[in-house]
């Protein structure tokens, strides 16, 4: 299976799935560089400044499917809107849930890691 610090990187790497308060089961994917520099120029340049816009649009564009039905990656503003439409408060909650970054202790890293 690899080295303890290999499983650790593939097990980060890997994109969660999440049943949002409506039941819908979205499958997420972890957002590259590229698809979040695609993401700035779909937004556009005001847009694109606006933290609190570009939070949602980034939670939105971070769901790959629901209820196993593919979600193309947004592109352009209309898009990334009707996504964040479809997906409504339980869907971008869910991701958010889902997404967020877990704070490990350095024993629970240690531990993973097998040190």
């Amino acid at each position: 299976m690899g080295t303890p610090s290999a499983r650790v990187i593939a097990a980060a790497q890997v994109a969660p799935s999440v049943t949002d308060a409506q039941g819908r089961l979205l499958q997420l994917r972890r957002l590259t560089a590229l698809d979040k520099l695609r993401l700035f120029k779909a937004a556009g340049p005001a847009l694109s400044l606006n933290q609190s816009w570009l939070g949602m649009a980034v939670l939105a564009a971070s769901v790959a499917a629901i209820d196993e039905v593919p979600v193309p990656a947004p592109g352009n503003e209309q898009q990334i809107e009707a996504l964040v439409a479809r997906l409504g408060d339980a869907g971008i909650a869910a991701v958010g849930e889902a997404l967020a970054e877990p704070q490990l202790s350095a024993a629970e890293v240690a531990a993973t890691a097998g040190n």
